[in-house]
């Protein structure tokens, strides 16, 4: 893996142990030589992950639409900061230079960003990881969310299991080094679950 996309919040939650993990990731990503691709600020856990990486010599490579970047958001001292008009952009681009995706603790958009990055999989349109770095149990109850989707016929019990769920960093990486896509067909027939 030559670069690793990494979705996150841009506050930094109430407990110290988000901003750790972001931290350990940030600096993990950049000892295992692995370009960071993330959302291009400096606030938040984007920006805990960034340093991180900066700070041990890692690249980082940002992608941030201009409106955010008009509000003084954007990370001055990132590898490379690419400039884009829409989220829509910044989505694509950010998938485009990635070769795996990983969601630390955020909100809404972060959601959104690790599903759409899994539903691309699930349709075949990538082969990468997608993972969770589940801290401090942040993402239990989705995880419960998705064990009822199974249950309930949306989902594919191995379109569930290719979703990496990890609990510390390296357990992240191991799970990466071995993964597999699945190759499952998306679409779940009447009776055929």
């Amino acid at each position: 893996m030559k670069r690793l996309c990494v979705f996150c919040g841009s506050s930094h939650g109430n407990s110290p142990a988000f901003t750790a993990a972001a931290r350990e990731l940030g600096e993990a990503i950049a000892a295992r030589g692995i370009e960071l691709v993330y959302g291009g600020s400096h606030v938040g856990l984007m920006g805990v992950v960034a340093d991180a990486a900066l700070a041990r010599g890692g690249k980082v490579i940002g992608v941030l639409p201009r409106f955010m970047a008009d509000k003084e958001l954007a990370h001055p001292k990132l590898t490379q900061l690419h400039l884009v008009e829409t989220m829509h952009e910044r989505k694509q681009l950010m998938a485009e230079l990635a070769e795996g995706f990983v969601a630390l603790p955020g909100g809404f958009g972060t959601i959104e960003e690790i599903f759409e990055a899994v539903t691309w999989a699930q349709l075949h349109l990538h082969e990468f990881p997608c993972g969770v770095l589940n801290v401090d149990g942040y993402y239990d109850s989705l995880v419960e969310f998705l064990r009822v989707s199974v249950a309930k016929g949306f989902v594919r019990q191995k379109q569930f299991e290719s979703v990496i769920v990890a609990s510390s960093v390296d357990e992240m990486f191991r799970r990466f080094a071995t993964f597999k896509p699945e190759k499952s067909e998306k679409w779940i027939l009447k009776g055929k679950i």
